[in-house]
Protein backbone atom coordinates (compact mmCIF):
# COMPACT_ATOMS: atom_id res chain seq x y z
CA UNK A 1 0.00 0.00 0.00
CA UNK A 2 1.55 3.33 -1.07
CA UNK A 3 2.05 5.89 1.63
CA UNK A 4 -0.10 8.85 0.60
CA UNK A 5 0.17 10.73 3.88
CA UNK A 6 0.66 14.48 3.84
CA UNK A 7 4.18 13.99 5.24
CA UNK A 8 5.18 11.74 2.34
CA UNK A 9 3.71 14.19 -0.17
CA UNK A 10 5.54 17.08 1.48
CA UNK A 11 8.85 15.22 1.35
CA UNK A 12 8.36 14.34 -2.32
CA UNK A 13 7.53 17.94 -3.22
CA UNK A 14 10.61 19.15 -1.33
CA UNK A 15 12.79 16.66 -3.23
CA UNK A 16 11.38 17.81 -6.56
CA UNK A 17 11.91 21.47 -5.67
CA UNK A 18 15.51 20.80 -4.63
CA UNK A 19 16.12 18.89 -7.84
CA UNK A 20 14.83 21.81 -9.94
CA UNK A 21 17.02 24.30 -8.05
CA UNK A 22 20.04 22.02 -8.41
CA UNK A 23 19.61 21.73 -12.17
CA UNK A 24 19.00 25.46 -12.63
CA UNK A 25 22.03 26.31 -10.50
CA UNK A 26 24.27 24.06 -12.57
CA UNK A 27 22.92 25.30 -15.89
CA UNK A 28 23.70 28.92 -15.06
CA UNK A 29 26.65 28.83 -12.65
CA UNK A 30 28.83 26.14 -14.24
CA UNK A 31 29.50 28.01 -17.53
CA UNK A 32 30.22 31.22 -15.57
CA UNK A 33 32.74 29.44 -13.34
CA UNK A 34 34.33 27.74 -16.35
CA UNK A 35 34.76 31.12 -18.08
CA UNK A 36 36.20 32.62 -14.89
CA UNK A 37 38.75 29.79 -14.67
CA UNK A 38 39.75 30.35 -18.29
CA UNK A 39 40.23 34.09 -17.72
CA UNK A 40 42.31 33.59 -14.58
CA UNK A 41 46.07 33.54 -15.34
CA UNK A 42 47.74 30.27 -14.24
CA UNK A 43 51.39 30.40 -15.24
CA UNK A 44 52.14 26.82 -14.20
CA UNK A 45 49.73 25.44 -16.80
CA UNK A 46 50.16 25.15 -20.54
CA UNK A 47 47.44 26.76 -22.65
CA UNK A 48 45.99 23.31 -23.48
CA UNK A 49 45.90 22.27 -19.82
CA UNK A 50 44.35 25.63 -18.85
CA UNK A 51 41.57 25.15 -21.43
CA UNK A 52 41.00 21.62 -20.20
CA UNK A 53 40.76 22.83 -16.59
CA UNK A 54 37.94 25.19 -17.55
CA UNK A 55 36.19 22.38 -19.43
CA UNK A 56 36.61 20.06 -16.44
CA UNK A 57 34.96 22.63 -14.15
CA UNK A 58 31.95 22.74 -16.48
CA UNK A 59 31.76 18.95 -16.90
CA UNK A 60 32.20 18.16 -13.20
CA UNK A 61 29.51 20.62 -12.11
CA UNK A 62 27.13 19.38 -14.77
CA UNK A 63 27.77 15.78 -13.75
CA UNK A 64 26.77 16.75 -10.20
CA UNK A 65 23.82 19.05 -10.95
CA UNK A 66 22.53 17.30 -14.11
CA UNK A 67 21.01 20.23 -16.04
CA UNK A 68 21.37 17.96 -19.10
CA UNK A 69 21.53 14.14 -19.11
CA UNK A 70 24.82 12.82 -17.74
CA UNK A 71 25.75 10.97 -20.99
CA UNK A 72 25.31 14.26 -22.89
CA UNK A 73 27.73 15.97 -20.50
CA UNK A 74 30.15 13.08 -21.03
CA UNK A 75 30.16 13.74 -24.77
CA UNK A 76 30.36 17.50 -24.25
CA UNK A 77 33.75 17.31 -22.50
CA UNK A 78 35.79 15.76 -25.35
CA UNK A 79 33.82 17.79 -27.91
CA UNK A 80 34.74 21.08 -26.24
CA UNK A 81 38.33 19.91 -25.87
CA UNK A 82 38.55 19.48 -29.64
CA UNK A 83 36.67 22.70 -30.50
CA UNK A 84 38.91 24.79 -28.21
CA UNK A 85 42.07 23.23 -29.61
CA UNK A 86 43.08 21.62 -26.33
CA UNK A 87 43.27 18.09 -27.77
CA UNK A 88 43.11 16.64 -31.32
CA UNK A 89 39.91 14.76 -32.17
CA UNK A 90 41.64 11.38 -32.48
CA UNK A 91 43.09 11.63 -28.99
CA UNK A 92 39.93 13.10 -27.44
CA UNK A 93 37.63 10.30 -28.62
CA UNK A 94 40.09 7.39 -28.53
CA UNK A 95 38.77 6.34 -25.11
CA UNK A 96 35.38 5.44 -26.63
CA UNK A 97 37.06 2.45 -28.29
CA UNK A 98 38.67 1.27 -25.05
CA UNK A 99 38.35 -2.55 -24.70
CA UNK A 100 36.72 -2.02 -21.29
CA UNK A 101 33.65 -0.64 -23.09
CA UNK A 102 33.28 -3.89 -25.01
CA UNK A 103 33.72 -5.85 -21.79
CA UNK A 104 30.75 -3.92 -20.43
CA UNK A 105 28.80 -4.35 -23.68
CA UNK A 106 29.28 -8.11 -23.64
CA UNK A 107 28.20 -8.19 -20.00
CA UNK A 108 25.05 -6.20 -20.82
CA UNK A 109 24.09 -8.60 -23.62
CA UNK A 110 24.62 -11.67 -21.43
CA UNK A 111 22.61 -10.05 -18.64
CA UNK A 112 19.79 -9.19 -21.05
CA UNK A 113 19.58 -12.80 -22.21
CA UNK A 114 19.56 -14.03 -18.61
CA UNK A 115 16.70 -11.69 -17.71
CA UNK A 116 14.77 -12.22 -20.94
CA UNK A 117 14.79 -16.02 -20.58
CA UNK A 118 14.25 -16.04 -16.80
CA UNK A 119 17.62 -17.49 -15.81
CA UNK A 120 18.02 -14.93 -13.03
CA UNK A 121 14.60 -15.77 -11.60
CA UNK A 122 15.40 -19.47 -11.69
CA UNK A 123 18.45 -18.86 -9.53
CA UNK A 124 16.60 -16.55 -7.12
CA UNK A 125 13.67 -18.95 -6.64
CA UNK A 126 16.06 -21.90 -6.35
CA UNK A 127 17.87 -20.20 -3.47
CA UNK A 128 14.63 -19.17 -1.76
CA UNK A 129 13.28 -22.72 -2.01
CA UNK A 130 16.20 -24.28 -0.09
CA UNK A 131 15.17 -26.25 2.99
CA UNK A 132 17.24 -24.06 5.32
CA UNK A 133 15.11 -21.05 4.35
CA UNK A 134 11.65 -22.47 4.90
CA UNK A 135 9.10 -20.07 6.39
CA UNK A 136 11.45 -18.43 8.89
CA UNK A 137 11.30 -14.64 8.37
CA UNK A 138 14.93 -14.09 9.42
CA UNK A 139 16.15 -16.73 6.98
CA UNK A 140 13.90 -15.36 4.23
CA UNK A 141 15.43 -11.96 4.96
CA UNK A 142 18.90 -13.49 4.53
CA UNK A 143 17.97 -15.49 1.42
CA UNK A 144 16.42 -12.47 -0.34
CA UNK A 145 19.61 -10.53 0.34
CA UNK A 146 21.89 -13.37 -0.85
CA UNK A 147 19.92 -13.96 -4.04
CA UNK A 148 19.95 -10.25 -4.83
CA UNK A 149 23.65 -9.77 -4.09
CA UNK A 150 24.80 -12.80 -6.09
CA UNK A 151 22.64 -11.89 -9.10
CA UNK A 152 23.79 -8.27 -9.12
CA UNK A 153 27.40 -9.36 -9.42
CA UNK A 154 26.59 -10.35 -13.02
CA UNK A 155 23.40 -8.45 -13.86
CA UNK A 156 22.99 -4.68 -13.41
CA UNK A 157 22.06 -3.53 -9.91
CA UNK A 158 18.94 -1.82 -11.22
CA UNK A 159 17.69 -4.87 -13.12
CA UNK A 160 18.37 -7.14 -10.15
CA UNK A 161 16.48 -4.87 -7.76
CA UNK A 162 13.58 -4.65 -10.22
CA UNK A 163 13.50 -8.47 -10.47
CA UNK A 164 13.65 -9.10 -6.71
CA UNK A 165 11.23 -6.29 -5.82
CA UNK A 166 8.01 -8.18 -6.76
CA UNK A 167 9.34 -11.34 -5.08
CA UNK A 168 9.80 -9.42 -1.83
CA UNK A 169 6.36 -7.84 -2.24
CA UNK A 170 4.79 -11.29 -2.68
CA UNK A 171 6.38 -12.51 0.54
CA UNK A 172 5.13 -9.44 2.39
CA UNK A 173 1.64 -10.09 1.05
CA UNK A 174 1.88 -13.58 2.55
CA UNK A 175 2.64 -12.00 5.93
CA UNK A 176 -0.29 -9.62 5.56
CA UNK A 177 -2.66 -12.48 4.66
CA UNK A 178 -1.37 -14.59 7.55
CA UNK A 179 -1.89 -11.73 10.01
CA UNK A 180 -5.40 -11.06 8.67
CA UNK A 181 -6.31 -14.75 9.08
CA UNK A 182 -5.23 -14.49 12.72
CA UNK A 183 -7.38 -11.43 13.29
CA UNK A 184 -4.56 -8.89 13.14
CA UNK A 185 -4.73 -6.47 10.22
CA UNK A 186 -1.43 -4.75 9.46
CA UNK A 187 -0.48 -1.79 7.29
CA UNK A 188 2.71 -2.79 5.48
CA UNK A 189 3.71 0.87 5.09
CA UNK A 190 4.09 0.98 8.88
CA UNK A 191 5.38 -2.58 9.39
CA UNK A 192 9.05 -2.72 10.43
CA UNK A 193 9.84 -6.02 8.75
CA UNK A 194 8.44 -4.73 5.45
CA UNK A 195 10.77 -1.73 5.62
CA UNK A 196 13.71 -3.97 6.41
CA UNK A 197 12.98 -6.43 3.59
CA UNK A 198 12.66 -3.59 1.07
CA UNK A 199 15.95 -2.03 2.22
CA UNK A 200 17.68 -5.42 2.20
CA UNK A 201 16.63 -5.83 -1.43
CA UNK A 202 17.98 -2.41 -2.43
CA UNK A 203 21.20 -2.53 -0.42
CA UNK A 204 22.04 -6.08 -1.50
CA UNK A 205 21.72 -5.07 -5.16
CA UNK A 206 24.36 -2.38 -4.63
CA UNK A 207 26.57 -4.58 -2.43
CA UNK A 208 26.57 -7.45 -4.93
CA UNK A 209 27.82 -5.12 -7.64
CA UNK A 210 31.30 -5.07 -6.09
CA UNK A 211 31.77 -8.80 -6.74
CA UNK A 212 32.95 -8.59 -10.36
CA UNK A 213 34.39 -5.89 -12.63
CA UNK A 214 31.14 -5.87 -14.65
CA UNK A 215 28.93 -5.77 -11.54
CA UNK A 216 28.75 -1.97 -11.43
CA UNK A 217 30.31 0.83 -13.52
CA UNK A 218 32.71 2.26 -10.86
CA UNK A 219 34.65 -1.02 -10.83
CA UNK A 220 35.43 -0.93 -14.54
CA UNK A 221 35.99 2.82 -14.56
CA UNK A 222 38.77 2.61 -11.98
CA UNK A 223 40.28 -0.44 -13.68
CA UNK A 224 40.17 1.50 -16.94
CA UNK A 225 41.91 4.51 -15.38
CA UNK A 226 44.63 2.29 -13.91
CA UNK A 227 45.20 0.65 -17.28
CA UNK A 228 45.12 3.79 -19.45
CA UNK A 229 46.97 6.16 -17.08
CA UNK A 230 49.54 3.90 -15.41
CA UNK A 231 49.59 0.73 -17.51
CA UNK A 232 48.48 -1.36 -14.51
CA UNK A 233 46.21 -4.25 -15.46
CA UNK A 234 44.02 -5.86 -12.82
CA UNK A 235 42.58 -9.16 -14.04
CA UNK A 236 38.97 -10.26 -13.68
CA UNK A 237 40.09 -12.99 -11.28
CA UNK A 238 42.10 -10.60 -9.08
CA UNK A 239 39.17 -8.22 -8.79
CA UNK A 240 36.84 -11.07 -7.89
CA UNK A 241 39.08 -12.01 -4.95
CA UNK A 242 38.87 -8.47 -3.56
CA UNK A 243 35.24 -8.06 -4.57
CA UNK A 244 34.15 -11.32 -2.93
CA UNK A 245 35.76 -10.36 0.39
CA UNK A 246 34.25 -6.87 0.25
CA UNK A 247 30.81 -8.20 -0.72
CA UNK A 248 30.73 -10.70 2.14
CA UNK A 249 31.78 -8.10 4.72
CA UNK A 250 29.44 -5.38 3.43
CA UNK A 251 26.58 -7.90 3.29
CA UNK A 252 27.22 -9.05 6.86
CA UNK A 253 27.11 -5.44 8.09
CA UNK A 254 23.89 -4.70 6.18
CA UNK A 255 22.23 -7.89 7.42
CA UNK A 256 23.10 -7.26 11.07
CA UNK A 257 22.10 -3.57 10.98
CA UNK A 258 18.81 -4.11 9.15
CA UNK A 259 17.80 -7.21 11.13
CA UNK A 260 18.37 -5.29 14.37
CA UNK A 261 16.57 -2.13 13.24
CA UNK A 262 13.67 -3.93 11.51
CA UNK A 263 13.12 -7.31 13.24
CA UNK A 264 10.32 -9.70 12.41
CA UNK A 265 7.61 -10.07 15.03
CA UNK A 266 6.52 -13.57 13.92
CA UNK A 267 8.33 -16.91 14.02
CA UNK A 268 7.11 -18.14 10.64
CA UNK A 269 5.39 -16.80 7.53
CA UNK A 270 2.53 -19.06 6.60
CA UNK A 271 2.22 -19.30 2.83
CA UNK A 272 5.81 -18.26 2.06
CA UNK A 273 6.90 -21.72 0.88
CA UNK A 274 3.72 -22.12 -1.16
CA UNK A 275 4.35 -18.73 -2.77
CA UNK A 276 7.87 -19.72 -3.84
CA UNK A 277 6.73 -23.14 -5.10
CA UNK A 278 4.00 -21.48 -7.16
CA UNK A 279 6.53 -19.09 -8.73
CA UNK A 280 8.84 -22.01 -9.58
CA UNK A 281 5.92 -23.91 -11.14
CA UNK A 282 5.14 -20.87 -13.31
CA UNK A 283 8.67 -21.04 -14.74
CA UNK A 284 8.04 -24.57 -16.03
CA UNK A 285 10.84 -26.80 -17.31
CA UNK A 286 14.16 -25.64 -18.69
CA UNK A 287 13.77 -24.22 -22.18
CA UNK A 288 16.31 -24.43 -25.01
CA UNK A 289 16.86 -20.67 -24.73
CA UNK A 290 17.65 -20.97 -21.01
CA UNK A 291 20.14 -23.79 -21.62
CA UNK A 292 21.81 -21.81 -24.42
CA UNK A 293 22.05 -18.72 -22.24
CA UNK A 294 23.56 -20.71 -19.38
CA UNK A 295 26.17 -22.19 -21.74
CA UNK A 296 27.13 -18.75 -23.09
CA UNK A 297 27.32 -17.28 -19.59
CA UNK A 298 29.44 -20.14 -18.24
CA UNK A 299 31.78 -19.83 -21.24
CA UNK A 300 32.38 -16.13 -20.48
CA UNK A 301 32.94 -16.83 -16.77
CA UNK A 302 35.34 -19.68 -17.58
CA UNK A 303 37.36 -17.45 -19.92
CA UNK A 304 37.39 -14.67 -17.29
CA UNK A 305 38.69 -16.75 -14.40
CA UNK A 306 40.95 -19.20 -16.27
CA UNK A 307 43.98 -16.81 -16.29
CA UNK A 308 43.82 -16.62 -12.49
CA UNK A 309 44.20 -20.38 -12.15
CA UNK A 310 46.86 -20.45 -14.85
CA UNK A 311 48.76 -17.81 -12.90
CA UNK A 312 48.58 -19.91 -9.73
CA UNK A 313 49.69 -23.18 -11.35
CA UNK A 314 51.96 -22.02 -14.19
CA UNK A 315 53.34 -18.78 -12.75
CA UNK A 316 52.98 -15.16 -13.84
CA UNK A 317 55.82 -15.45 -16.36
CA UNK A 318 54.44 -18.51 -18.13
CA UNK A 319 54.47 -18.08 -21.95
CA UNK A 320 51.18 -19.99 -22.10
CA UNK A 321 49.56 -17.44 -19.77
CA UNK A 322 51.01 -14.54 -21.75
CA UNK A 323 49.68 -15.99 -25.00
CA UNK A 324 46.25 -16.57 -23.43
CA UNK A 325 46.07 -12.98 -22.15
CA UNK A 326 46.96 -11.74 -25.62
CA UNK A 327 44.34 -13.85 -27.37
CA UNK A 328 41.56 -13.79 -24.76
CA UNK A 329 41.61 -10.55 -22.72
CA UNK A 330 38.52 -9.87 -20.59
CA UNK A 331 36.74 -7.92 -23.34
CA UNK A 332 37.11 -10.79 -25.80
CA UNK A 333 35.85 -13.27 -23.20
CA UNK A 334 32.73 -11.13 -22.68
CA UNK A 335 32.13 -10.73 -26.42
CA UNK A 336 32.69 -14.47 -27.01
CA UNK A 337 29.91 -15.32 -24.57
CA UNK A 338 27.63 -12.57 -25.91
CA UNK A 339 28.18 -13.40 -29.60
CA UNK A 340 27.53 -17.08 -28.93
CA UNK A 341 23.95 -16.12 -28.06
CA UNK A 342 23.41 -15.04 -31.67
CA UNK A 343 24.70 -18.42 -32.95
CA UNK A 344 23.01 -20.94 -30.63
CA UNK A 345 19.64 -21.84 -32.19
CA UNK A 346 16.34 -22.12 -30.36
CA UNK A 347 14.53 -23.30 -33.48
CA UNK A 348 16.94 -23.71 -36.38
CA UNK A 349 14.19 -24.60 -38.86
CA UNK A 350 12.72 -21.14 -38.33
CA UNK A 351 16.20 -19.60 -37.96
CA UNK A 352 15.38 -18.49 -34.42
CA UNK A 353 18.38 -17.97 -32.16
CA UNK A 354 18.82 -17.35 -28.44
CA UNK A 355 18.73 -13.58 -28.82
CA UNK A 356 18.12 -11.08 -31.62
CA UNK A 357 19.99 -7.85 -32.12
CA UNK A 358 16.84 -5.86 -31.33
CA UNK A 359 16.52 -7.68 -28.01
CA UNK A 360 20.23 -7.39 -27.24
CA UNK A 361 20.48 -3.70 -28.08
CA UNK A 362 17.55 -2.91 -25.79
CA UNK A 363 19.53 -4.43 -22.93
CA UNK A 364 22.67 -2.40 -23.56
CA UNK A 365 22.83 0.65 -21.31
CA UNK A 366 24.13 3.00 -23.98
CA UNK A 367 24.13 5.96 -21.61
CA UNK A 368 26.40 4.08 -19.21
CA UNK A 369 28.79 3.18 -22.03
CA UNK A 370 28.92 6.82 -23.17
CA UNK A 371 29.46 8.02 -19.62
CA UNK A 372 32.18 5.42 -19.17
CA UNK A 373 33.90 6.47 -22.39
CA UNK A 374 33.55 10.15 -21.56
CA UNK A 375 35.07 9.65 -18.13
CA UNK A 376 38.03 7.75 -19.56
CA UNK A 377 38.42 10.46 -22.21
CA UNK A 378 38.51 13.28 -19.65
CA UNK A 379 40.90 11.35 -17.42
CA UNK A 380 43.20 10.59 -20.35
CA UNK A 381 43.20 14.21 -21.50
CA UNK A 382 43.98 15.45 -17.99
CA UNK A 383 46.92 13.06 -17.91
CA UNK A 384 48.25 13.93 -21.38
CA UNK A 385 48.10 17.71 -20.88
CA UNK A 386 49.69 17.54 -17.43
CA UNK A 387 46.57 18.93 -15.75
CA UNK A 388 46.16 15.99 -13.39
CA UNK A 389 49.84 16.21 -12.43
CA UNK A 390 49.45 19.92 -11.63
CA UNK A 391 46.36 19.31 -9.50
CA UNK A 392 48.04 16.36 -7.81
CA UNK A 393 51.11 18.43 -6.94
CA UNK A 394 48.89 21.18 -5.51
CA UNK A 395 47.07 18.74 -3.23
CA UNK A 396 50.25 16.92 -2.18
CA UNK A 397 51.88 20.31 -1.46
CA UNK A 398 48.87 21.44 0.57
CA UNK A 399 49.22 18.28 2.67
CA UNK A 400 52.84 19.08 3.45
CA UNK A 401 54.26 16.71 0.86
CA UNK A 402 53.74 13.65 3.09
CA UNK A 403 50.74 11.59 2.01
CA UNK A 404 50.32 8.16 3.54
CA UNK A 405 48.45 5.33 1.86
CA UNK A 406 45.95 5.19 4.73
CA UNK A 407 45.15 8.91 4.53
CA UNK A 408 44.85 8.82 0.75
CA UNK A 409 42.49 5.84 0.75
CA UNK A 410 40.42 7.27 3.63
CA UNK A 411 40.03 10.73 2.06
CA UNK A 412 39.07 9.50 -1.40
CA UNK A 413 36.85 6.69 -0.10
CA UNK A 414 34.81 9.16 1.94
CA UNK A 415 34.76 11.58 -0.99
CA UNK A 416 33.49 8.86 -3.33
CA UNK A 417 30.82 7.87 -0.82
CA UNK A 418 29.54 11.41 -0.26
CA UNK A 419 29.50 12.28 -3.97
CA UNK A 420 27.71 9.01 -4.76
CA UNK A 421 24.98 9.88 -2.26
CA UNK A 422 24.22 13.08 -4.16
CA UNK A 423 24.87 12.19 -7.79
CA UNK A 424 25.49 9.23 -10.08
CA UNK A 425 28.19 6.97 -8.65
CA UNK A 426 29.51 6.59 -12.20
CA UNK A 427 29.92 10.34 -12.60
CA UNK A 428 31.44 10.62 -9.11
CA UNK A 429 34.03 7.96 -9.97
CA UNK A 430 34.84 9.70 -13.24
CA UNK A 431 35.46 12.98 -11.41
CA UNK A 432 37.78 11.86 -8.64
CA UNK A 433 39.40 8.74 -10.13
CA UNK A 434 42.09 10.46 -12.26
CA UNK A 435 42.95 12.86 -9.42
CA UNK A 436 43.38 10.05 -6.90
CA UNK A 437 45.64 8.05 -9.20
CA UNK A 438 47.77 11.09 -10.03
CA UNK A 439 48.13 12.09 -6.36
CA UNK A 440 49.13 8.55 -5.41
CA UNK A 441 51.82 8.48 -8.09
CA UNK A 442 53.00 12.02 -7.19
CA UNK A 443 53.38 10.90 -3.56
CA UNK A 444 55.35 7.81 -4.59
CA UNK A 445 52.54 5.42 -3.66
CA UNK A 446 50.85 2.59 -5.54
CA UNK A 447 47.65 3.87 -7.20
CA UNK A 448 45.95 0.46 -6.87
CA UNK A 449 44.69 0.71 -3.24
CA UNK A 450 43.07 4.15 -3.66
CA UNK A 451 41.53 3.06 -6.97
CA UNK A 452 39.95 -0.01 -5.39
CA UNK A 453 38.85 2.08 -2.40
CA UNK A 454 37.04 4.56 -4.66
CA UNK A 455 35.33 1.81 -6.64
CA UNK A 456 34.12 0.01 -3.51
CA UNK A 457 33.03 3.17 -1.69
CA UNK A 458 31.06 4.45 -4.68
CA UNK A 459 28.77 1.43 -4.29
CA UNK A 460 27.86 2.39 -0.69
CA UNK A 461 25.16 4.94 -1.49
CA UNK A 462 22.48 3.82 0.97
CA UNK A 463 21.14 7.03 2.51
CA UNK A 464 18.83 8.61 -0.06
CA UNK A 465 16.36 7.45 -2.75
CA UNK A 466 18.35 9.43 -5.34
CA UNK A 467 21.64 7.75 -4.40
CA UNK A 468 21.05 4.60 -6.45
CA UNK A 469 18.28 3.22 -8.70
CA UNK A 470 17.69 0.26 -6.31
CA UNK A 471 17.04 2.74 -3.49
CA UNK A 472 14.54 4.59 -5.69
CA UNK A 473 12.78 1.35 -6.65
CA UNK A 474 12.09 0.24 -3.07
CA UNK A 475 11.32 3.79 -1.91
CA UNK A 476 8.54 3.91 -4.51
CA UNK A 477 6.83 0.98 -2.74
CA UNK A 478 5.74 3.30 0.06
CA UNK A 479 7.06 0.85 2.66
CA UNK A 480 10.31 2.74 3.26
CA UNK A 481 10.04 6.10 5.09
CA UNK A 482 12.91 8.33 4.01
CA UNK A 483 13.94 8.82 7.64
CA UNK A 484 14.42 5.06 7.99
CA UNK A 485 16.48 4.91 4.79
CA UNK A 486 18.71 7.74 6.00
CA UNK A 487 19.20 6.34 9.50
CA UNK A 488 19.98 2.79 8.38
CA UNK A 489 22.07 4.03 5.45
CA UNK A 490 24.28 6.17 7.70
CA UNK A 491 25.16 3.15 9.84
CA UNK A 492 26.00 0.88 6.92
CA UNK A 493 27.83 3.58 4.93
CA UNK A 494 30.25 4.60 7.63
CA UNK A 495 30.69 1.20 9.28
CA UNK A 496 31.47 -0.13 5.81
CA UNK A 497 33.99 2.64 5.09
CA UNK A 498 35.70 2.49 8.49
CA UNK A 499 35.80 -1.26 9.10
CA UNK A 500 35.77 -2.77 5.62
CA UNK A 501 36.90 -0.45 2.83
CA UNK A 502 39.97 1.14 4.39
CA UNK A 503 41.35 -1.98 6.18
CA UNK A 504 40.56 -4.23 3.20
CA UNK A 505 42.17 -1.93 0.67
CA UNK A 506 45.26 -1.15 2.74
CA UNK A 507 46.08 -4.61 4.07
CA UNK A 508 44.54 -7.20 1.76
CA UNK A 509 44.87 -5.43 -1.59
CA UNK A 510 48.35 -4.11 -0.84
CA UNK A 511 49.40 -7.59 0.26
CA UNK A 512 48.15 -9.18 -2.95
CA UNK A 513 49.66 -6.47 -5.14
CA UNK A 514 52.92 -6.67 -3.20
Amino acid sequence: MADTSSEAIRIKEAEQAFDRRRRTFGLIVAPILAAAVMLTPIDALTLEAHKLLAIMVLVALWWITEPVPIPVTSLLGPTLAVVTGAIPAGAAFAAFSNPMIFLFMGGFILAKAMMMHGLDKRFAYWLLSRSWVGSNPRRIFLAIGLATALCSGWVSNTATAAMMFPIALGLLKSIQDMMAANGRAIDLSEYKYATGLMLMTAYSASIGGVLTPIGTPPNLIMLGFLDSMEGIHISFFEWMIWGFIAMVLYFAIAYVVLSKLFPADVERIDGAEEFIRARIAELGGWTRAQKNTLCAFLLAVFLWILPGFMNMFLGATSPILKMYNTLFPEAIAAMAGALLLFLLPVNFAKREFTITWKEASSGIEWGTLILFGGGLAMGGMMYKTGLSQWIGNLIVGAMGGAVSQVVLVAVFSVMALLLSELTSHTAATNMIGPLAITIAVSAGLSPVPVSVGIALSASLGFMLPVSTPPNAIVYASGYVPITKMISSGVYIDFIGIAFVTIPLVIWIVSFIVG
